[in-house]
């Protein structure tokens, strides 16, 4: 049976939802004011700090524009924390990578939030788990669809 999008658990869901993304920015947002940082500067850093990456390839991961991107680079790189970079397999193309300073204060920044962190530390392994797999599905990026 299928559930309408009005049903009272769907909104407490969507709800729910909404605050912990709003929470989750909230502090997100404290943790890169504490390293002068803005938000999206924060989330470019992070992503780089997993890899190195094209700035389109930035942009689509955080659903913004390529030119957005740009700046923000621009303005991590002027502080240190990024560099850019020719792509190994491609020389046409720039990668954006973190400096070591750059993973340092990402890693920081990570350490910070704890307001995901503890909350999930009380659910189960297999809790997290199905949290995991069921945002996922409703992402569109579950491994087993």
């Amino acid at each position: 049976m299928a559930t309408s999008r009005t049903d009272p658990l769907t909104l407490d869901v969507i709800e729910l939802i909404g605050d912990v993304v709003a929470r989750y920015h909230e502090e997100y947002d404290r943790a890169a004011a504490a390293h002068a940082l803005t938000g999206a500067q924060a989330r470019v850093l992070g992503l780089l700090s997993l890899e190195p990456m094209p700035m389109r390839r930035i942009a689509r991961r955080l659903k913004c524009e390529p030119s957005n991107v740009t700046g923000i680079v621009d303005r991590l790189e002027l502080r240190g924390l990024v560099e850019r970079r020719p792509d190994p397999t491609d020389r046409r193309v720039k990668l954006a990578a973190a400096t070591d300073e750059g993973v340092s204060t990402a890693r920081q920044l990570r350490d910070a939030l704890d307001f995901a962190r503890e909350p999930l530390a009380e659910l189960t392994e297999a809790e997290r788990t199905l949290l995991r797999d069921l945002l996922r599905r409703m992402l569109g990026t579950d491994p087993d669809v």
